[in-house]
């Protein structure tokens, strides 16, 4: 099963956020719970976690700013 990765809105008036930087690399295998990526918003910075265990596949670019709920990578 996959699972996406989408921008997550971390807040009401959050439209957009930019991804900063992967914190694992493409083809890494991932526990529940580790960071995945860090996003950055207009306010602040937040550490997103994977939600399931699996193998990541990233297409997200870092430095790219991206609309809420666009996929960027997904969990296998």
């Amino acid at each position: 099963m996959t699972t996406p990765i989408n921008i997550p809105k971390l807040g009401v008036s959050m439209t957009e956020g930019t991804l900063v930087e992967w914190m694992v690399t493409n083809g890494q295998a991932v526990q529940a719970g580790d960071v995945l990526y860090r996003i950055e918003t207009d306010k602040v910075e937040n550490d997103i976690e994977a939600p399931v265990a699996g193998v990541i596949h990233i297409s997200g670019v870092e430095g790219e700013t991206y609309d809420v709920g666009i996929q960027i990578g997904s969990i296998e």
